[in-house]
């Protein structure tokens, strides 16, 4: 444990307050799962601080699942609590005993995963994917400016940021028309950022736009790992099935909504004009400067930094969270408090700024030169890949997503 009044009560104090802070899951040395909130390089205890009567009653649970499943006022009247807590000097030596050092604990998956949607929501991202796999057919699907376009992942295999990835294995078809079965040849990396839901709503009964908001509860980036060859294979006619189901990585830290009111920028311009179901004219992009980062481990035996691969701004997605949840109950589909939605690879509109290696890469084609000399089209074994996302004034430091490539498992 760490930490006193005078250096993390002026830290919380800095910038728009600690209403940036991100919530967790985490258990320390020899305990059990609890919530807490970060700061800095230090995690507070919110378990404890609940039982100690110091914040709200809600705050006493392993994870964000009983906030999420509270109503929207209480949960915002969760978090101003938490915050006079933590900027009230009297009530500071209550909580100094509860903080931990970050690097001390385990970090654990934030909220219990429901249904998981990972839409497709970058418009260049979608030309250069038309490009790459559909060359002879128009750079957009003809529905792209319609509708959101997603599908429903596997919930069962998001997993915590720093969890090792195993090489998935599948089909593929060869260039000469062999098909066959093995460790996917073309791992890629997919730069996204989650939103988790809050709230329930009515089975049979559309969620109107104006009220999306309410049910979107904080931001993690997320990483939707991809298999590109069985992908390529598997995808026609109904979509990816076992090149995305391997595996999704998601922070350790959700940055909640309210925080980034400063960084709410108009998106960019859709054209048609969205159907009124998908109508909003409040702005739900963000200014968050995004990145990837990649090492080999020659690079880390070496002691060299990781390699930055792209940079990306939240700005540049098409379709935006609020439309992305009216989408998705449009036909009456509910939602429940901890379903994720993710928003598709974000991609700028010039090299450089990809958010996949196949687009970097150009499906193989424009292989990446890493600092020890060695090449990549894709990723290989014992690669390490590192989301990352901050605020242009660095105010907001979103989570990062960290996942090393592991061979293929036996059997």
């Amino acid at each position: 444990m760490a930490g006193t009044a005078q250096t993390w009560v002026p830290e919380v104090r800095q910038g728009f307050g600690i209403e940036h802070l991100p919530y967790g899951s985490f258990a320390p040395p020899g305990g059990d799962r609890r919530l807490g909130v970060r700061i800095g390089d230090q995690v507070l205890d919110l378990r404890a601080a609940a039982r100690a009567r110091v914040v709200p009653e809600q705050c006493d649970a392993p994870d964000l699942g009983r906030l999420l499943a509270a109503a929207t006022a209480q949960r915002r009247d969760v978090r101003a609590a938490i915050v006079d807590a933590l900027t009230d000097e009297h009530r500071v030596p209550a909580l100094e005993p509860l903080l931990h050092d970050v690097g001390e604990v385990t970090l654990l998956l934030p909220f219990r995963v429901g249904d998981y949607v990972d839409f497709y929501s970058a418009e260049a991202h979608a030309r250069n994917v038309g490009a790459i796999f559909r060359p002879e057919q128009p750079g957009l699907p003809p529905n792209y400016r319609h509708l959101p376009i997603g599908y429903h992942g596997r919930s069962g295999t998001v997993v915590v940021s720093g969890t090792q990835i195993v090489r998935p294995a599948g089909q593929w078809r060869d260039a000469d028309g062999a098909v066959t079965f093995g460790p996917t040849r073309r791992l890629d990396i997919e730069l996204e950022m989650g939103f988790v839901l809050a709230g329930a709503t009515r089975h049979g009964h559309p969620l109107p736009i104006d009220s999306a908001g309410d049910h979107i509860f904080g931001v993690g980036l997320l990483n939707d790992w991809s298999a590109r060859d069985i992908q390529a294979w598997e995808s026609r006619p109904l979509g990816p099935l076992l090149s995305k189901s391997f595996a999704t990585s998601l922070a350790a830290w959700i940055t909640p909504i309210e925080a980034l009111e400063p960084y709410r920028v108009p998106g960019p311009e859709q054209n048609p004009t969205p159907l009124p179901h998908l109508r909003t004219t409040r702005p739900w992009a963000f200014d968050l400067n995004l990145d990837v980062r990649i090492s080999s481990p020659g690079m880390r035996g070496a002691g060299q930094a990781a390699a930055v691969i792209t940079t990306t701004n939240h700005r540049e997605l098409y379709w935006n969270m609020a439309q992305q949840v009216a989408h998705l109950t449009a036909n009456g589909a509910s939602i429940a408090p901890g379903d994720l939605c993710a928003s598709g690879t974000i991609s700028g509109p010039e090299p450089g700024t990809y958010g996949s290696l196949l687009e970097l890469t150009w499906n193989g084609e424009q292989p990446i030169t890493l600092p020890d000399g060695s090449t990549r089209t894709f990723l290989d074994d014992g690669d390490e890949v590192v989301l990352g996302g901050r605020s242009p004034d660095g105010v907001i430091r979103l989570g990062s997503v960290i996942g090393s490539i592991a061979a293929t498992a036996d059997g």
